[in-house]
């Protein structure tokens, strides 16, 4: 099928990326648009936007994408592809290799990856030439297993990489993920739950994700480019490292020149995680492994653990999530949320965990609006319709805070926070000040960060709880974050259409009048500390893992604190 547009902007450029990565050469590179028609052969492209900024369709994650068109996939994958089925197991059960690709052989190998890369099994495989389903995105993609693998009970709780080799100078190794859990969790090893509902999220393999459109993501599937590896290099990083930037050329260029999809810097297990599981296994801290789902699917899953860990990018939560953390809590137990942009929308899980609803901005169109289970609305959860702010739960919301170095949206910030209360537990030991810049050299304070509705007394910040923020929220450091909004949006408004922030305005108090969006131009990234029941922690921040993997004092003595505190409460 040809996809044509035409575009007669001298100066501007097209970004054209493929998202089915395996039916054809993937297109992704920009093109000047100096000609009047741009015409392109292949089966599934996305073309459209303003790029004068060498700007990629959405190189940061926003709530309303617009201008991307999808076009049906071809079903021939020219390069090998895999999953493994389920993503999570405990010792005794199975996990299905899920491969397809030219036919030919290949070897399969599974690696525990933290610190240190171990070989836990290998074998060889014959591939099979299976289709692309064109709804692999929605649902999935039912290939049979071409591998299973007992997961041994030697296997030590994390997350296990299974990797295909060939010898067909393919230009990509195949790569999928599973998790072994504990079967019997130990009180002073922190659960880690990895933030895989947002991994699948953006996940662009073979169709829409919850940023172009699309409703209903499938776990079932192979992960894009990106997700589950990527080199190290300048501009890996969403964040803005080497300010200014306004264009983000450096994260831009990166994801050009590795063949990553477009929202690779936005989720997915090299972006935090890893960093966060190396600097802890070096550390000599044991961790227990789940993902998303489990809180979900998995009953008892917090019962007998003192400390639930959450790294990251983790920004979708479905009501059960909710409900298993906050008892958790409640009950006496402790969770630590070194991430940003927490639990922002409502998200179901459907048919057993294998796919997820998340209608967003769409959300009209979403079968429980106006019914009595309008509560599980797939909105923000700060939404006056669902009623159950995310704040409730961590003490701060994306709603009240925004981004920090990226693009426009306080791209020189500081990348750190300035300390207010540095007589708390949290800061012993590391000599901090009132007034005092932390984590700003490793650029610990990025990309999407959390905040509350605060007011100054005598010099300290204090939440006003008009928010959802619970009155006994300590705010410990902060440093400023803006949504995007008509002046500083990467792509621009557009006439007609809502920005971010007028979203999140309309939303949260059901207007979008000007002085109810100036209420939310200017955020903050906030730590924090509650007590609701047992104690949480919050950094407000995506970036906390990158301020322990540039070995921060002040950030690991943090981090430190917490998990020696409260694992073993």
């Amino acid at each position: 099928m040809l996809g044509r547009r035409r575009r007669r902007h001298d100066n501007n450029y097209i970004y054209i990326h493929n998202y089915h990565y395996g039916t054809a050469q993937r297109l992704s590179q920009f093109l000047p648009a100096r000609s009047s028609e741009l015409a392109v052969d292949g089966s599934e492209t996305v073309l459209g936007g303003r790029y004068a900024d060498l700007e990629p369709l959405c190189p940061i994650p926003a709530i309303i994408c617009i201008g991307a068109t999808t076009i049906r996939p071809m079903t021939t994958l020219t390069e090998p592809w895999l999953y493994a089925w389920p993503q999570s197991v405990v010792a005794g059960e199975t996990v299905g290799m899920r491969v397809a690709g030219p036919p030919g052989p290949g070897e399969l190998r599974i690696h525990r990856v933290g610190l240190h890369r171990e070989r836990v099994w290998s074998g060889n495989i014959v591939i099979e030439p299976h289709d692309l389903p064109e709804d692999a995105a929605p649902h999935g993609c039912p290939w049979p297993d071409s591998a299973t693998v007992e997961v041994l009970a030697e296997w030590r709780s994390g997350y296990y990489e299974v990797s295909l080799l060939t010898a067909a100078g393919f230009r990509h190794e195949a790569v999928g993920f599973f998790v072994v859990r504990s079967t019997e969790p130990d009180p002073s090893r922190p659960l880690l739950v990895l933030t895989t509902n947002t991994w699948n999220a953006y996940n662009d393999f073979g169709g829409r994700n919850l940023y172009s459109r699309g409703t209903r993501v499938s776990f079932a599937r192979p992960l894009a480019p990106g997700y589950l590896r990527k080199p190290d290099g300048p501009g890996s990083r969403v964040a803005v490292v080497d300010a200014p930037d306004p264009a983000m050329r450096a994260h831009v260029r990166y994801l050009r020149e590795h063949g990553q999809s477009d929202w690779a810097g936005s989720a997915g297990w090299p972006n935090a995680e890893l960093p966060f599981v190396r600097w802890a296994e070096e550390c000599g801290y044991e961790l227990d492994y789940a993902i998303n789902a489990d809180l979900e699917l998995v009953p008892g899953l917090l019962d007998g653990r003192s400390l639930y860990l959450s790294v990251g990018h983790d920004e979708y939560w479905s009501w059960e999530m909710r409900d298993a953390v906050e008892s958790f809590v409640a009950g006496g137990g402790n969770a630590v949320f070194l991430s940003g942009n927490t639990s922002f929308w409502q998200v179901r899980l459907e048919d057993d965990g294998s796919a997820m609803i998340g209608y967003k901005d769409q959300f009209a169109k979403d079968p429980v609006f106006g019914t009595d289970r309008q509560h599980l609305l797939t909105s923000m959860w700060s939404d006056h319709l669902v009623e159950r702010p995310e704040n409730q739960m961590t003490g701060v919301t994306f709603s009240r805070g925004g981004y920090h170095r990226i693009g426009r949206a306080v791209g020189n910030g500081a990348g750190g926070y300035t300390v207010y209360r540095p007589e708390h537990w949290v800061f012993e030991g590391t000599e901090v000040v009132y007034g005092d810049l932390i984590g700003a050299a490793a650029v610990t304070v990025g990309y999407e960060c959390d905040g509350c509705d605060f007011t100054m007394r005598d010099g300290l910040p204090h939440p006003t709880g008009s928010d959802g923020t619970p009155a006994d929220f300590e705010i410990l450091g902060m440093t400023p974050a803006r949504p995007f909004g008509r002046d500083n949006s990467p792509r621009g408004v557009p006439d007609g259409a809502r920005s971010e922030c007028e979203f999140i305005a309309w939303r949260v108090l059901g207007s979008e009048t000007s002085e109810d969006v100036a209420r939310f131009e200017h955020g903050h990234a906030m730590m924090g500390i509650h007590q609701p029941g047992g104690t949480v922690f919050t950094a407000g921040t995506t970036e906390w893992a990158w301020g322990l993997a540039n070995r921060d004092a002040t950030i690991e003595r943090i981090t430190r604190n917490l998990i020696d505190r409260l694992s073993t409460a």
